[in-house]
This record gives C-alpha cells, sequence and structure tokens, in this order.
C-alpha cells in the first residue's frame, strides 16, 4: 500500500510511521500481501532499552568513533561510501549501482524532516545513517558505513546512537522498518530488547 504524498507535512507523516508505514525516497508506504503478515513495522522504546553483552561490546569497540547529525543532502563523501557498500554488500542485485541520480532520489529526497548521522574515526567518514524525524522520535532510513570495518558492527553501533539521540531529546521511540521473523539478514532487530511490532492495527511486545 502506497499512500499519496503530494501533500505530506511533518504531522501526516508522525502518524503514518504510528500506523505501521515506512519512508523511502519520496514513497510512504506499507506492504500489503493477500494471507501474508510477515512484515511487521518495529520500534524501539529508548527510555526501556538496555543492551544485552554483544552490544555493550560494539559500543565499547567504537568508542574512537565520532557522530555528527549533519542537514539531509547529497556529497561526493557519502555518495563513495554508499557505493562501496552497496558492491560489497548487495554485490550483483539492484541495489548495487553506481548511479547518483538513484541515489538521491533514494537516500537524500524527502519530503520531510530528515537528517544524516555522520560516523567518522578522525576526519574519515567510516559510515552514514539517513533518519527521517517524526514527532516522538526518530525512524533509521537506512545506513550504509565501510566494507573494511565490518568487524567494527556499524550497523549496531549506529541503532544505539540513534536511541542515544532520541533519549537525549525527551522522545520515545526508534523506528526500525520492516522486521520478518526468520529473515537472516533482518535479525539483528531483534537483538534489541524491548522491541515492539505493529500486529492486527496496534503495537505490541515482541520480546523482552
Amino acid at each position: 500500500m502506497v499512500l499519496d504524498t503530494s501533500g505530506i507535512d511533518h504531522q501526516w507523516f508522525s502518524l503514518s510511521l504510528k500506523s505501521g508505514f515506512r519512508r523511502s525516497g519520496k514513497i510512504v508506504y506499507r506492504p500489503y500481501c493477500q494471507n501474508c503478515n510477515a512484515c511487521v513495522s518495529v520500534r524501539i522504546p529508548a527510555s526501556e532499552y538496555l543492551p544485552n553483552r554483544a552490544q555493550r561490546r560494539c559500543y565499547k569497540k567504537n568508542r574512537d568513533v565520532s557522530t555528527t547529525m549533519v542537514p539531509a543532502g547529497f556529497s561526493e563523501e557519502h555518495f563513495e561510501l554508499f557505493c562501496r557498500y552497496q558492491s560489497w554488500r548487495h554485490a550483483g542485485d539492484n541495489m548495487d549501482h553506481h548511479d547518483p541520480d538513484r541515489y538521491r532520489e533514494s537516500m537524500v529526497d524527502s519530503p520531510i524532516d530528515s537528517v544524516f548521522l555522520e560516523f567518522r574515526i578522525d576526519e574519515t567518514l567510516v559510515g552514514v545513517s539517513v533518519c527521517d524525524l517524526p514527532d516522538d522520535g526518530m525512524s533509521a532510513v537506512y545506513t550504509y558505513f565501510d566494507p573494511d570495518m565490518s568487524q567494527r558492527s556499524l550497523g549496531t553501533y549506529a541503532i544505539m546512537k540513534q536511541i542515544e539521540y532520541v533519549r537525549e531529546i525527551g522522545l520515545d521511540w526508534l523506528y526500525l522498518g520492516y522486521w520478518i521473523n526468520g529473515c537472516r539478514k533482518m535479525s539483528y532487530k531483534s537483538n534489541f530488547r524491548p522491541l515492539f511490532g505493529f500486529i492486527n492495527q496496534e503495537w505490541r511486545i515482541l520480546n523482552r
């Protein structure tokens, strides 16, 4: 299901997230498949989140990483890192492209309040998180990082920093998009506890 975004505003987008929708570029959507409800929109209550042992190790391992929030926009530095990440993570599929226009459409162009979180070691860019700012927290749209630093678990670290930001501004939720039980590529989301899923038109606890 795709919503008409021609008249989108901050309040409208915030309500759509609370109803299980997701943004990609200028599209706000929610999967709908007849007789299938596998895709579950999930979110983390920032004030209740407690890192597990592996996440604490990840945070400690990345103590030398600085995080800066910058306005959403195109930069050659970001795009070069994005291309390297896609060639490593999605080699040969539709995401593995070096097209700046497609990058702008999917990562930069946004009809609502969006920011980038930059992750750097010294002055070197090692990761970027594309984030939306609804009225009740933050929505993690996409994160990409330096493939040569995959052992640092920068994707996990990025989520922890996003939770930290939501706490600092006194809001409630970090939205993580969709999760499918049993899907290996999405399993990292269920490692964050507690995790809530939008099921049968209401948010329910999935784990503790």
